[in-house]
């Protein structure tokens, strides 16, 4: 099975509370002693805790997605809101240190607070890999007062499950191949699994998967049936194998291009909602033209005010000509929405455009001049805004009191800047 899997020296570090330890590095306090919390704004009760310093956690019970209504109030706890500029740059600097380590290509950042590093032939330079984590972790705090947390394995995803299921609690995990039936096959729920949502795990249940074991020993076959190429990376990963590169995206492809966003107040009726909806049918559209890219499934979720008692519902529907048209992506959604819609109260949107193709592989008709037309307006739009920035064009629903394109203009990965 391993014989010709992998086996590099790979870590997955992760900075501990990012947010809430950039925040007390800025206000020269001490993260470890400091009850922090950082809200999404102080406008919004409702806004949740973007980031929560340890001692918010043991003494008063706030954690990450709690809410600014649920912080008590006490004198030693001090609330922030994200300054997304800064969170950036000290993110940019950290990576400026790994990369005295190992050169930019061995350096792939996964998100704002974590980082892949391919330690593989530092030996002579800087010791064991195991040595030189520890030194780029101990670095780290000293540089940036900020707390780590390590996994290290022999590819990108046995690092990352070293991190998610060990190290974040230790600080520091080093799986290899032969941790694999102690350490990953007793996982469960298969949610718990890194790169395992609650879709997909439902569907592995109803075929009898309910653990990391049943999953290395299910049929290769029925999983690639039913998943397609997923069912293959579901199957290998579950033995820890993964031939993704650094600089690569673990789950090698893009599989869908989606949007969600989390609506500032209620949307209570068709016409509001439609509003967001074309918004971000034109920002998802707009990330496959980009790319060259078609889909076929369109899906559209929703769900309901917690003053309508939460709920809500998620379908799809699947068109016979692949498409990055803003208007037909809308078009699908309105039906979605007017089949399933209850007319309660929203507060969340998503949409996504999955069963990707290349935009090559789909023959615009010659005789279809309107469709060449919208696709030419779009890449006009598209440069616009890549020049412009993304407000210097909207449509007219984005100017009125139920769009959010021009607010969120303004923030920084959702956030103020």
């Amino acid at each position: 099975m391993y014989e010709n899997a992998p086996n590099k020296s790979i870590i997955c570090i992760d900075m501990r509370c990012f947010y809430a330890s950039c925040m007390a590095h800025l206000h020269k306090l001490d993260v470890m002693k400091v009850p922090i919390a950082v809200i999404g704004s102080f406008q919004q009760p409702g806004s949740i805790v973007l980031a929560a310093s340890p001692p918010m956690k043991s003494r008063f019970g706030i954690k990450t997605g709690s809410r600014y209504f649920e912080i008590p109030k006490h004198p030693d706890i001090r609330l922030f809101e994200p300054k997304m500029e800064f969170f950036l740059r000290i993110s940019m600097e950290i990576t400026r240190l790994f990369n005295q380590f190992v050169p930019k290509e061995a350096i792939h950042v996964y998100s704002v607070d974590e980082s892949f590093i391919d330690l593989t032939g530092t030996e002579r330079l800087w010791g064991s890999p195991e040595q030189t984590a520890r030194r780029i972790q101990r670095w780290v705090y000293e540089q940036f007062e900020i707390p780590s947390a390590i996994g290290m394995g022999p590819n990108m995803l046995m690092a990352k499950l070293a991190l998610d299921m060990e190290a974040k609690k230790t600080g520091f995990a080093k799986w290899s191949y032969e941790d694999v039936p102690q350490k990953l096959w007793p996982v469960s729920p298969l949610s718990s699994m890194w790169g395992i949502g609650t879709r997909t795990e439902r569907t592995l249940n109803h075929m009898g998967i309910f653990n990391v074991y049943d999953l290395a020993h299910a049929d290769l076959a029925a999983l690639e049936k039913r998943f397609g190429i997923m069912g293959n990376q579901l199957y290998y990963h579950a033995w820890g194998i993964d031939h993704s590169l650094i600089g690569a995206p673990i789950l090698n492809g893009q599989v869908s291009y989606g949007k969600g966003q989390i609506l500032m107040r209620d949307y209570r009726t068709r016409e509001e909602i439609l509003v967001v909806i074309l918004e971000m049918c034109e920002d998802v559209a707009r990330r496959a033209r980009e790319a060259s890219m078609v889909g076929r499934t369109i899906s559209l979720g929703l769900g309901y005010s917690k003053d309508a008692f939460g709920g809500g519902f998620r379908h799809a529907k699947t068109i016979e000509e692949p498409t990055n048209d803003t208007l037909v992506i809308y078009k699908v959604c309105v039906e979605l929405l007017d089949t399933f819609y209850a007319e309660r109260p929203a507060r969340q949107l998503s949409i996504t455009l999955s069963n990707l193709e290349s935009e090559y592989s789909m023959q615009l008709s010659l005789f279809d001049e309107e469709k060449w037309s919208r696709r030419k307006l779009g890449m006009v739009m598209d440069a616009v805004r890549a020049r412009y920035g993304s407000t210097a064009i909207l449509r007219a629903v984005s100017y009125t009191e139920a769009g959010t394109s021009v607010t969120r203009g303004t923030l920084l990965g959702g956030h103020k800047k």
